[in-house]
């Protein structure tokens, strides 16, 4: 009776993870933040901190505002993403996005210089990873792994969540571990600089990126009348 009740809760176990769906976040916006440390070996007081991209998105579609690096609240490019390639926006905010994609070439997202990085690279050294305790950052529960090298030493942190987002940054560990990594700790140990990345979601829209998705969506929908 034991034995047959523990091959029944098996069997339940396996069809919980079969039955497991992601649910693609709708709305919402993803800010990417890193903090850089100079001589880090010597302490954390020289750090730099950088807004590298916020990104918008409405469904699969999305606005990337990417900040100037020096003063953050200057926006220096914009850019239409969808599937993968995107248009470049030069901060005009009344343009209409159907339009842009007939007049406009699109350009591949893997050869975008500036803001979100998008790679296909695989993660480097992925198979000797090190698994590491759980751990909690800002009320949050993390995975985590590692990854050490003669030269690097990196950590890695994943958010266990069903709910997937149209950006991510390393596709293969976020399917192995369930989640989506949120924190990247990495220590160059040749010239002794640690860095911070933080992918950040959110729930809102900038306000120019909800300028831009609201007139598109009355453009598109008095088309429709």
């Amino acid at each position: 009776m034991k034995l047959k009740f523990i091959f029944l809760f098996f069997i339940f176990f396996l069809v919980l993870i079969s039955c497991r769906k992601e649910i693609k976040s709708e709305k919402g916006g993803i800010d990417i933040i890193s903090n850089v440390y100079f001589d880090a070996s010597k302490g954390l007081s020289k750090m730099q901190s950088f807004h590298l991209s916020r990104m918008n998105y409405s469904g699969e579609l999305m606005i990337e505002l990417v900040p100037d690096l020096e003063f953050p609240e200057i926006t220096t490019a914009s850019y239409f993403i969808k599937d993968s390639v995107f248009y470049d926006l030069n901060n005009n905010t009344s343009t209409v996005l159907s339009e842009l994609q007939k007049k406009k070439k699109p350009t591949s997202v893997y050869a975008k210089t500036i803001g979100a990085v998008f790679t296909k690279d695989p993660l480097l050294n992925y198979r000797n990873r090190r698994k590491l305790s759980d751990t909690v950052l800002f009320k949050k529960n993390y995975k985590r792994f590692e990854i050490n090298s003669p030269w690097n030493y990196t950590r890695y942190y994943i958010y266990p969540t069903d709910t997937i987002l149209p950006y991510s940054l390393y596709k293969e560990a976020e399917k192995d571990y369930q989640g989506r990594i949120e924190r990247i700790d990495s220590y160059d140990k040749k010239k002794d600089i640690f860095v911070t990345l933080q992918l950040i979601p959110r729930k809102n829209w900038d306000d120019t990126a909800k300028g831009i998705f609201e007139f598109n969506n009355f453009v598109k929908n008095r088309k429709s009348e």
